[in-house]
């Protein structure tokens, strides 16, 4: 018997094509760090190997490789521009809607697989990061492949299963490192769990899995570690020129933890980037930096598109919100104050939390709807132990967001999955609750609308007061019928709680919307209606002054550097715009210790690098090299380079010397 097609899901699939492709293509160069690594890793295969940020291989992004040669692959395919390197995550997140539908259907139906693949379909900051380059919709989606596999698993007791499930994870921390280990509390749990084969079987099953899952994670990084530093690029970000030291160190415990690397403190004494003084920092995901000149400070690349805008919720309490959550208080980079209840703040929920209170009524409907008669309490049914699988992804990922010191709003795309999977099949485990009349279970669903209803209200609030009112009301309103007409049809009921839950989507599908309508940020991927006030709240736009690259061009005598500068941030944009070397000594933040005086003063020897441009905000500005260059080095006026008039600058910006800052050298 053939299966028929789901047109509801067809539709579904229309959505996240529509919210994660319209207007891509608008972007020109989106998160120019990444985008620069990408325009030199086509150029060969050392570069793309290591993930180089420069052509000539100096030092390598802050990330590993996986995602990043998935966009240099459709870069070399389509050519290097914004829509080429964002179509990969693009891609991802529609298939990642996919899966969760394929995940959920089998223990508890189509409708709940449904809501979850639309959930996960506008959920804000999933829509958001899916429209840049940075890799998180990436590993959303290995990590969603592996509970696919992992629940076939499950299902067949065949090691082969497991081995894919666990080797996701592995490919996943080669997107993104120890983020990718965050599932696997809920992988382990629900193996144990569920799976109908002895404990022995299962401790031997997941000592493999486990073994197979470390021994991908750190190849591509022991390979790196083990080669000769002076055969590949130095390793952005890192302080021991290691791959492992940056995946435990600023990409492990540093987010738990709070930054260390790269707020000027990097190196030792005698390093060419020891610093001295200013903590602002920034990391190449576009926190706040000193390490930079300004760039005319939004992403206006990725400009709004003609799409007709619908009525603006304005800003807090109707005014205009004037600028992006980088700027909001609460945490290092506008992520809320540290707590239980973080989650529920204004500072994060309103790009995750829609749907969290129906995820956690969610969880105790299933568990009581799917109950096996007769049973007792832990005697789990299939659909339980898979609630159990979604739970134990949710809530430590939850809690870690709740204490950590150092991430960015789109890191929350990792809750995505786990809320849209318990909210959906929740919903109908609630329905199914309020259907069979008994008692108390009836009134969950209407406490459950309720309440997320009132977070919504909660959110909209701080931009229009009157939206926030009518979410609430309507939310009550249905709950209320729930209530008093709960002997009414099925038919019925069924049709008021879709009029709620179509109520409880407007306004996360406006939030989910507004990087579409407004423009979004490509370094900092978020979502609300202060886009339209902040011009995507973007920390730097790939603006470059064409005088510069025709002077340097002019006098370059072979040298391998067109120039050289002290961050990535800097010299991302001309290595997009030339496709020539452009020399990022101290990495993203400019404070990476890649080099010695004497070991800078040998390459000037070797004609490797003729000029040096100093920004005057720089982090690196205590450091031995930056000290050298400036009491050896020969200052060029601004005068016989610089551009004057606006249409000399590419991108709608500024460039590097645009704000009359900083000072370019002739080393000698």
């Amino acid at each position: 018997m053939k299966k028929k097609l789901d047109y509801y899901l067809v539709g579904i699939i229309g959505i996240a094509i529509f919210v994660n492709f319209y207007g891509i293509w608008n972007d020109e160069t989106v998160n120019p760090y990444y985008t620069a690594a990408v325009t030199s890793m086509v150029q060969n295969f050392h570069n793309f190997f290591y993930a180089a940020f420069d052509p000539a291989g100096f030092i390598t992004v802050d990330k590993p490789p996986v995602a990043f040669w998935f966009q240099a692959i459709s870069a070399k395919i389509f050519g290097v521009h914004g829509f080429s390197v964002i179509l990969p995550q693009a891609l991802a997140s529609v298939f990642s809607v996919i899966i969760l539908y394929f995940l959920v259907r089998p223990r508890f139906g189509k409708w709940a697989a449904r809501v979850s693949a639309l959930l996960l379909a506008l959920t804000p900051i999933a829509v958001a990061v899916s429209r840049t380059n940075n890799v998180d919709a990436i590993l959303v989606f290995f990590l969603l492949l592996g509970t696919l596999f992992l629940f076939k698993a499950v299902k067949r007791g065949k090691l082969v299963w497991l081995l894919f499930a666990f080797l996701m994870i592995g490919i996943g921390f080669n997107v993104k490192m120890l983020q990718a280990y965050m599932v696997l509390p809920a992988f382990i749990v629900f193996y144990l769990l569920a799976t109908k084969i002895s404990w022995k079987k299962k401790a031997v099953h997941l000592a493999l899995s486990l073994v197979l899952t470390l021994g991908v994670s750190v190849s591509w990084a022991v390979v790196v570690d083990q080669t000769d530093a002076s055969s590949r690029p130095y390793i952005g970000s890192s302080e021991t020129n290691s791959v492992l030291e940056l995946a435990f160190g600023y990409n492990g415990m540093e987010r738990l933890l709070g930054q260390e690397t790269g707020i000027g403190s990097a190196g030792s004494a005698n390093s060419a980037y020891s610093t001295k003084s200013n903590t602002t920092g920034q990391n190449s995901d576009g926190q706040s930096s000193n390490g930079a000149p300004s760039f005319g400070g939004a992403n206006t690349n990725n400009s709004s598109t003609n799409m007709p805008s619908p009525p603006s919720f304005g800003g807090p309490n109707g005014g205009g919100q004037g600028g992006s959550k980088m700027m909001a208080s609460g945490g290092m980079f506008g992520t809320g104050e540290k707590g239980p209840l973080r989650l529920f703040q204004t500072a994060l929920g309103d790009q995750i939390s829609w749907f969290l209170p129906l995820a956690l009524f969610g969880m105790l409907a299933i568990f009581i709807a799917y109950r096996r008669k007769e049973a007792k309490w832990f005697h789990l049914s299939d659909a339980q132990k898979e609630m159990v699988f979604w739970a134990a992804w949710l809530i430590p990922v939850a809690g870690f967001f709740s204490v950590a010191g150092f991430f960015h709003h789109y890191y929350l795309i990792m809750l995505a999955p786990p809320i849209a999977a318990l909210a959906g099949a929740g919903l109908i485990a609630l329905f199914k609750l309020y259907s069979e009349k008994k008692t108390w279970q009836v009134f969950l669903l209407p406490s459950a609308l309720t309440l997320t209803g009132a977070l919504q209200a909660f959110f909209v609030w701080q931009y229009s007061a009157p939206c926030a009112i009518g979410i609430l009301l309507l939310a009550i309103a249905i709950s209320l019928f729930l209530v008093v007409y709960r002997r009414e049809s099925t038919a019925l009921t069924a049709k008021i709680t879709a009029l709620g839950l179509a109520v409880l989507l407007v306004a996360p599908t406006y939030w989910s919307l507004t990087p579409l309508i407004y423009g979004g940020n490509s370094s900092l991927p978020e979502t609300g209606p202060g886009l339209s006030s902040s011009s995507g709240g973007g920390f730097a736009d790939a603006s470059v002054d064409t005088g510069l690259i025709a002077y340097l061009e002019k006098n370059n005598t072979g040298e391998t550097y067109l120039f050289g500068t002290t961050d990535a941030t800097t010299a991302g944009p001309y290595i997009i715009k030339t496709q020539k070397a452009v020399m990022a000594m101290g990495g993203f933040n400019g404070t990476d210790p890649t080099l010695t005086v004497n070991e800078f003063k040998t390459m000037i020897k070797n004609g490797e690098i003729k000029y040096f441009y100093i920004p005057a905000n720089s982090k690196a500005a205590n450091s031995d090299i930056v000290t050298w260059i400036e009491e050896n080095a020969t200052p060029i006026d601004s005068s016989e380079y610089s551009s004057t008039d606006a249409t000399s600058r590419t991108n709608g910006g500024q460039g590097m010397n645009g704000t009359g800052n900083g000072t370019l050298y002739l080393l000698k």
